[in-house]
């Protein structure tokens, strides 16, 4: 009686430890499926993405200046940041992705002094497969430490820093000596940089295609200038309340998607389109 007890319970045993196995087998061969689902989702929405920039680079007027796209995340109610120079990490890894693979696709990558010195960004391309742009940085009064990590990176590249002639000529060679190049150009009322004489410098050095990734200034400058041909925005859900992605921009000259396409990518919703200005 022991001896068939005994059996039992090692039949027993051996049953759970079985299933067990089953079920991490099956938990595995589940995630692998899940992922590459999810990969080739992601891969999808990236193609149709650039080929729809594509097709409206094709399209576009020769204006003498680069294709500018103007790229950012935002939350539902519109906010890029809980507070101005606080980082927020707002779209998931998916729409990650899809950033990176846009930022491969453009000859330079330009973000203004407050997303440097709030977020120290790399600006290189890792989650995605393709060749880094070079970095562009709006800083008026070259505000930018020597120590920024664009200016460390460990992909050779160049980095140009535009400023006015009201910045300091001594800021200068700390930068240069890390390799960037110092761009002096007019400034506008308001004691910015002009960004038609940029865009248009970075034409005459060979850009053709210009990525602008933010932050709410130079997203809002841009769009205020006109100086946009197509946008990329990732809508994620939730709510901040925090830092309007774009400000107030000029009544009657208002931009908008010309052609609009969603995609949805994990949680997060991505719109991208042609922009054009008139008022209505």
């Amino acid at each position: 009686m022991r001896r068939r007890l005994l059996r039992r319970h090692a039949s027993s045993r051996l049953s759970s430890a079985h299933e067990g196995i089953v079920a991490a087998v099956v938990s595995a061969i589940l995630g692998d499926f899940l992922s590459n689902l999810q990969s080739k989702t992601t891969a999808d929405v990236v193609a149709r993405v650039l080929e729809e920039l594509d097709e409206n680079e094709r399209r576009r007027t020769t204006n003498g200046r680069p294709f500018v796209t103007l790229a950012w995340a935002q939350s539902l109610d519109g906010s890029i940041a809980l507070e101005p120079g606080q980082r927020f990490a707002l779209s998931g890894s998916e729409s990650l992705a899809l950033t990176h693979a846009l930022r491969a696709s453009h000859d330079a990558i330009l973000v203004g002094i407050d997303t440097l010195l709030a977020d120290d960004p790399e600006l290189g391309v890792r989650h995605w497969s393709g060749r880094w742009p070079e970095p562009v940085v709006l800083d008026s009064r070259l505000r930018t430490p020597p120590t920024a990590r664009l200016l460390t990176a460990s992909v050779p590249r160049s980095v140009r820093i535009v400023c006015t002639a009201a910045a300091d000529e001594a800021l200068g060679p700390p930068l240069m000596a890390r390799g960037a190049q110092i761009l002096r150009l007019n400034a506008w009322p308001n004691g910015w940089v002009d960004l038609d004489a940029l865009v248009h410098a970075l034409a005459e050095m060979g850009v053709k295609r210009l990525m602008v990734e933010g932050g709410a200034k130079v997203l809002t400058s841009f769009l205020r200038a006109e100086l946009g041909d197509y946008a990329v925005v990732t809508v994620a859900p939730r709510l901040l309340g925090g830092l309007s992605a774009v400000g107030p921009l000029q009544e009657g000259r208002l931009p908008r998607f010309a052609s609009t396409s969603s995609h949805q990518l994990a949680d997060d919703f991505i719109l991208s389109g042609a922009l054009r200005w008139g008022s209505s």
